[in-house]
């Protein structure tokens, strides 16, 4: 059975950068060269992947399947899955069983529990960011702090933590920062730049965000009328007279040294979203193990 949420997310250019990590990971490894001594090709093996510590919120369970088709071994195997991606599982839980080959199974347990540990403390720490966001308005974007070549994968299990996918390039979203900002000499100087190299087709723009440094940077970034104005490194009364300033109809986006403890205050404040780069480069790999079992021969 198919997880529909992996699978609406994982086409086109999501998924040949999956399967293109899935294909170093394995080209990595090399051949097994232990188990195909010690193990005929006739012997099988049953895996289990089973949780090991509490309340993990399970990520990246279906690539267990792609990662048998890309070792050429789908058919020889058989998967069954207990848990969906997004669900939170218990300790000991057994998530998955995998049926097959020794040596097929030997090689891909340490590939599937990579990703399988890495994304699932991925979407373990961002449940628990929304969960500190809960009765506010304030949702929770992920950013562009992510390893290279796992950006999508590291970006589907934010969504299985409930939280939000920001900028998956930098062409999903034109963002102007600091940097930007004071090379054109200020905010309308930058935008200007950009009308010019759109050759003033601005329906024909991606939407724009501005960040903002000051009040002074808020209310030029307002006069533009961007899509979204991003409030950076802000104390929290300056944030607070920033959003007081932000018109209906522009959206509004926290930003800058985000920790979990102080998702609830800036909840409070309302602003529509908060950026925290710590769900995706900070989370603790969740625990999970895959317990073999021989099961006889063919």
């Amino acid at each position: 059975m198919t997880d529909p949420r992996f699978e609406r997310f994982f086409t086109g250019k999501a998924r040949d950068f999956l399967i293109r990590a899935i294909n170093l990971a394995l080209d990595e490894d090399g051949p097994d060269l232990t188990s195909m001594a010690v193990f005929s090709p006739t012997d099988r093996l049953t895996a289990s992947i089973v949780a090991k510590e509490e309340a993990i919120v399970v990520a990246g369970l279906p690539i267990a399947r792609l990662v048998l088709e890309r070792m050429g071994q789908a058919e020889n195997c058989e998967l069954a899955f207990f848990a969906a991606d997004g669900d939170r599982v218990p300790d000991r839980l057994v998530v998955a069983t995998l049926v097959g080959p020794a040596i097929t199974l030997l090689k891909a347990e340490r590939v599937i529990l990579n990703f399988l540990c890495h994304l699932s403390g991925i979407a373990t720490k961002t449940a628990a960011a929304v969960a500190a966001l809960a009765g506010s308005k304030t949702r929770l974007l992920d950013t562009r702090k992510t390893l290279p070549g796992l950006r999508y994968p590291e970006k589907y299990a934010v969504l299985c933590g409930g939280g939000v996918n920001h900028r998956i390039d930098l062409a999903e979203m034109l963002m102007f920062k600091d940097n930007h900002i004071d090379r054109a000499g200020g905010i309308p100087q930058a935008m200007a730049a950009l009308r010019k190299a759109y050759h003033g087709r601005m329906e024909s723009m991606p939407p724009v965000e501005i960040e903002c440094r000051t009040l002074a940077e808020v209310a030029q970034a307002i006069a533009e009328a961007p899509r979204r104005i991003m409030l950076d490194n802000m104390d929290r009364d300056t944030m607070r007279q920033a959003l007081a300033m932000v018109p209906a109809g522009i959206e509004t986006e926290v930003s800058g040294g985000v920790d979990l403890d102080a998702l609830a205050g800036i909840g409070a404040l309302g602003p529509d979203f908060v950026s925290v780069g710590r769900i995706t480069h900070s989370a603790k790999s969740a625990d999970f193990s895959l317990l073999l079992k021989e099961t006889g021969a063919l």
